[in-house]
């Protein structure tokens, strides 16, 4: 049975990614979800995507740099509260898949802050493009579930190469390797992004695992 996952939440276009409203919905349709996050000033886990302010909110600050409190007052402000990863575990009621996708480098402590606020959610899969936060991660609890990401023009070689780790559960991949078959088969279990269209959808949700969005 194939496993979908909503990328950052947008499970069409009505709902603006990593939103608890757009998290909400798409669990209302029964899906998972994906989101990223950082960390404030105040080592606060945020659900956002990006490392500034500047895209969403016109603002050329680091999330890194700024309080929860003045990034809640900034997005509550523009109609597009950001929430803290707390908010998302609760309104999970550990029902549902989180890829929670660690889009900065954490430190350790930041690592096992991450571990204890999700210590009662069993639905969780950490995953990152920087594969250091997954091994720290290992390191700190062998037994949860993560998963590397890749992109282009990352090689098939390093792909099989890593994926060769019994503690990995999953790979995240760009849809560009979706054709290749040294990848598909592969045994671990892979997901591929982000479908966002129809036509892609039907064609490879049938027999593959997919993070799509604005369906």
């Amino acid at each position: 049975m194939t496993s979908l996952i909503v990328h950052r939440g947008i499970v069409n276009k009505q709902y603006e990614e990593n939103l608890l409203k757009s998290f909400k919905q798409s669990f209302k349709k029964g899906y998972g979800i994906e989101t990223d996050i950082h960390f404030t000033k105040d080592n606060e886990f945020i659900c956002f995507h990006d490392f500034t302010l500047n895209r969403i909110f016109k603002k050329k600050r680091s999330v890194k740099n700024i309080k929860y409190s003045k990034i809640k007052k900034i997005s509550a402000q523009n109609k597009k509260p950001i929430p803290l990863l707390k908010d998302l575990l609760k309104i999970s009621k550990n029902r549902y898949p989180l890829f929670i996708e660690i889009k900065p480098v954490f430190s350790k402590k930041l690592l096992q802050k991450l571990l204890k606020e999700t210590s009662k959610f069993s639905k969780c899969v950490f995953i990152s493009f920087k594969h250091r936060n997954i091994y720290n991660l290992l390191k700190i609890k062998s037994n949860i579930k993560v998963g590397l990401s890749f992109s282009p023009p990352t090689s098939v070689k390093t792909i099989i190469k890593k994926s060769n780790n019994k503690k990995i559960d999953c790979l995240i991949l760009d849809k560009f390797f979706l054709k290749n078959k040294s990848i598909q088969d592969l045994k671990i279990k892979k997901y591929y992004y982000t479908i966002k269209t129809k036509s892609e959808f039907n064609k490879y949700s049938k027999n593959n695992n997919l993070i799509f969005e604005n369906l």
